[in-house]
């Protein structure tokens, strides 16, 4: 065992200042006991709000939760999976490490073991593992509070690992790595990602099957390529409830199959290309791997001071410099980012030093890794242009399955964001083992003369590659001459200062970047003329990389963004209306809640209510189509009535002060209707439900006439159908009437799990208005449940127990036999 620890003290060491800069990072707020503000986790927070009491109520969460949109599964929202093995996994990172502590450790260990399968030296491995985990847009993510996406980022490289031991030979051991870390990958929940990543590995095997060929080694490729698909299908078992429950969730919402063909904006399925491609990055805009700030930055104005050009146009005009500088800040006008994003929290930058190696790579790297690199860069970078780039968007758009399901196509340069370092890190591995220095020299000037050529070029005169005008200046220029009754004159000196201070961050991060440049360069300089040996030039690399990215992310994830815990814990608090409302006894009602905004991008509301609006990526598609036809113009009285919306709150434009009504034409839970009107198509459905009477009539696609007898329709005005006990799973009725009646329950219609019965006994029911239940009632007094039990959650979670047990005993078989192979050594 003594012997064991020695041979592995330097990956213990690299493991400990891991832990250590892991912390150091976080190290102020974390000993104020303050945690990270995320704008998502805290929408997440008022979506898991129902979830979470019932939780703590009962001891087991909801798979249902009417919390937001009406009613939707909580499969994409919060779910247990407790027959998963991964599940424990990443609960003992986070009962061990602070959030997000656990997500920047968890970068740091994958990426480490990715390079040393890559076999670099330890130090320089822990540099290359710095160098992806700090790359900007990770910790982007965590102020974004996007915390599946960077779960999903951090698995990226052991699953790498894992394949390209397999590739190399060790098919057991590599076959357990990628399983366990791909079973991990598909846990974390954030498919895109996922899928993102199937694209450097499809590349990956076709590099690899090429060289196979070549080198008539086919038979060890194709047993490799067995042992990984047989661990991608472990993965997937271990996976199997919420891979099950999301592939029959996805193909009801807003990504799957559209239900209108008439007067809608919806596309006929996936995501509208418009809103997919919204989040597009700029070609021009990949100079930010070099050069943070070539691109502005982030969008507002923080890095505008009394300083500026845009203050110092102000004071010129005789504006007080503290009136200048807040207005500057305050009027929305000024964002010193300037792509055509809808708005950035900031760019993807990679590091000048590992852009400088990574050029370097690219000409003295032999490792035929290089072009699997080179390619997946390459192609990550092209999809991530989007709608700059629409002949190879358009086509995987159109053609190719899933893809038109995720927006925001720029994220697939967080898979770029891995290969930068990988290739940088093979350069000074190159360098180390390289035995024609003259040569290399000759390659590592071309490198220095390309990457600092960029920023040489970035400092003397930037605006000859950029323009540094967003596409909305002249609607800057003419919103400030408004706001300057009419002076044009003014307001074009003020957007031109604008354009100045654009350029000026650009040239002092040009200045920064070359600076990083001339540094990796003296460094690799000096390792070849034999001033420093290779553990301290690693460690070198290490400390340089370092503080490059580590000075860069401070700009975007820095101790403002902590708050203290009572603030996370309760981050909306309640107002005097609110306190009213929470008063009604009903147990099940919602309320409208218009004072923040748009209610369908907010999930503030659901920290208190069943909310009739929201924030999720993924609602039913039959709820978004209701928000596009019958919310986005205005608000459909009728359609809140069907809803039971017992309350609406608004926001008087004067004071902003926040007032509420009670809805008295609120449908209730359920009623018994007086007629039914038949649509032959969801067109016409949609259209009936824009003007009609929901307390007395109900519309019914024309599929579910079976379902209705001629006696279902009988009116009997003495009738009465009641909820009398409420829980997001289990909704328990009691009916009473004279006559068969048909009645409609103000509940989201999703056949995915939900079943009726009465007095026991399971019954059918149909759609109606849309998107609610119905069903006929039968002649009496009678019980009526809707429970909610998805065979796709529970069967799912027998195969997962037999994938998480079938998982651990491959983990325990291989790790004995590598064990075995060491002894015998």
């Amino acid at each position: 065992m003594s012997n064991w620890f020695k041979r592995n003290s330097v990956h213990f060491a690299v493991v400990a200042f891991f832990v250590a800069i892991s912390f150091a990072y976080f190290f102020t707020p974390l000993i104020q006991g303050k945690v990270l503000s995320q704008h998502d986790v805290m929408q997440a927070q008022g979506t898991q709000k129902e979830i979470m009491d019932v939780r703590e109520k009962t001891g087991k969460a909801p798979l249902w939760t009417n919390s937001i949109f009406g009613g939707m599964p909580s499969y994409q929202i919060w779910t247990e999976y407790p027959s998963n093995i991964t599940t424990y996994v990443i609960k003992a990172l986070k009962v061990v490490f602070p959030n997000p502590v656990d997500t920047v450790l968890l970068y740091l260990l994958g990426a480490y073991l990715l390079f040393c399968v890559l076999k670099l030296n330890p130090w320089l491995a822990a540099a290359g593992a710095v160098a992806f985990t700090f790359s900007s847009y990770n910790f982007i993510l965590l102020d974004a509070g996007h915390a599946n996406q960077a779960l999903a980022i951090t698995l990226f490289a052991p699953i790498l690992a894992g394949i390209i031991l397999t590739l190399r030979g060790r098919f057991a051991l590599g076959a357990v790595i990628t399983a366990f870390f791909l079973a991990l990958e598909i846990r974390s929940n954030h498919l895109q990602m996922t899928y993102y990543l199937l694209f450097a590995v499809i590349i990956l095997v076709i590099v690899e099957l090429y060289y196979a060929i070549k080198a008539k080694q086919t038979t060890p490729f194709f047993k490799a390529f067995g042992y990984l698909a047989a661990a991608t299908v472990l993965a997937l078992a271990v996976n199997a409830g919420s891979l099950w429950t999301t592939y029959e969730y996805g193909k009801e919402t807003n990504r799957g199959q559209s239900n209108l063909t008439k007067h809608t904006r919806e596309p006929s399925t996936g995501l509208d290309k418009e809103y997919a491609f919204s989040w597009s990055q700029g070609i021009t805009e990949c100079f930010t791997f070099l050069i943070p700030n070539a691109y502005g930055g982030s969008s507002g104005s923080e890095a505008l001071g009394n300083n500026s050009n845009v203050a110092k146009a102000f004071i010129a005009k005789g504006v007080p410099p503290e009136q200048a500088e807040m207005f500057v800040h305050q009027s929305g006008y000024f964002s010193t980012y300037w792509g055509d994003k809808r708005f950035t929290s900031g760019p993807f930058y990679f590091g000048a030093g590992v852009c400088f190696l990574f050029v370097l790579g690219l000409l003295i790297v032999k490792n035929r890794i290089k072009w699997w690199l080179l390619a997946t860069v390459i192609f990550t970078m092209l999809l991530s242009f989007g709608r700059h780039f629409s002949p190879l968007s358009d086509f995987f758009f159109n053609y190719v399955p899933l893809y038109n399901k995720f927006r925001a196509v720029e994220s697939i340069l967080a898979v770029a964001s891995l290969c930068f370092p990988i290739l940088a890190f093979l350069a000074v591995k190159e360098v180390i083992e390289a035995t024609d220095k003259t040569e290399l020299f000759k390659k590592l000037k071309l490198a220095l003369y390309i990457t600092g050529g960029i920023t040489l070029i970035f400092i003397i005169a930037p605006d000859l590659i950029l323009n540094f005008k967003s596409p909305q200046h002249q609607d800057i220029i003419t919103g400030l001459s408004q706001a300057l009754q009419g002076d044009t004159s003014f307001a074009n000196s003020i957007a031109q200062g604008l354009v100045l201070d654009r350029i000026d961050l650009a040239r002092h991060d040009a200045i920064r970047s070359l600076i990083f440049i001339v540094i990796v360069f003296g460094l690799i300089w000096a390792f070849i003329n034999k001033k420093v040996n290779v553990t301290v030039a690693s460690l070198l690399f290490l400390a340089v990389t370092l503080v490059d990215l580590w000075s860069v992310d401070k700009r975007y994830l820095n101790d403002s963004k902590f708050i203290v815990k009572e603030d996370y814990k309760q981050p909306v608090k309640p107002r005097q209306i609110d306190e009213f409302i929470l008063r009604d006894t009903d147990p099940h009602f919602r309320v409208l809640d218009l004072s923040g905004g748009n209610p369908f991008q907010s999930a503030e509301a659901s920290f208190f209510y069943k909310s009739v609006g929201g924030y999720h990526a993924a609602k039913l598609k039959r709820f978004d189509e209701l928000i596009d036809m019958q919310f986005s113009k205005s608000i459909n009285q009728d359609v809140l009535d069907m809803l039971n919306t017992k309350y609406i709150i608004t926001r008087n434009d004067k004071n902003e002060e926040a007032s509420m009504q009670r809805n008295q034409t609120a449908c209730g839970n359920a009623w018994f209707v007086k007629s039914v009107k038949f649509a032959k198509d969801a067109d016409e459905e949609m259209q009936a439900i824009s003007s009609f009477d929901p307390k007395n009539e109900a519309i019914v696609d024309q599929r579910y006439k079976s379902f209705i007898t001629e006696k279902g329709v009988a009116p009997d005005p003495n009738a009465t159908i009641k909820l009398v006990s409420y829980a997001p799973e289990h909704l328990v009725y009691e009916s009473g009437s004279t006559a068969s009646q048909i009645a409609v329950f103000s509940e989201i219609y999703y056949d995915k799990g939900w079943k009726m019965l009465i007095d026991g006994e399971e019954k059918p029911y149909f759609r109606a208005d849309y998107l609610l239940r119905a069903a006929q009632i039968p002649v009496g007094n009678h019980k009526i449940e809707f429970i909610f039990h998805p065979t796709s959650y529970h069967v799912g979670e027998n195969i997962s127990l037999a994938g998480s047990i079938l998982l651990v005993l491959a983990i325990g078989g291989v790790a004995f036999m590598e064990n075995k192979k060491k002894n015998k050594a």
